[in-house]
């Protein structure tokens, strides 16, 4: 299962708002998603990592369905 935990305690920790993700070029509907945890595209975590400037880790967490 994919958590995007992490994406909100970087965001606080770099000081960033979903606001400042907004301008940046992440759409409202993306960050529903993201707050949902539902799946989102490749492209998307790479434009997130880019605007937070850190690693795929440091946005979503990854744990296996039981």
């Amino acid at each position: 299962m994919i958590d995007f935990s992490p994406l909100w305690a970087t965001m606080k920790e770099k000081s960033i708002s979903q606001y400042d993700l907004i301008n940046k070029g992440i759409d409202k509907h993306t960050l529903d998603r993201l707050r949902n945890n539902h799946n989102v595209t490749i492209l998307t975590i790479e434009k997130l990592c880019d605007i937070l400037n850190c690693t795929p880790n440091e946005v979503f967490s990854f744990t296996k369905e039981k």
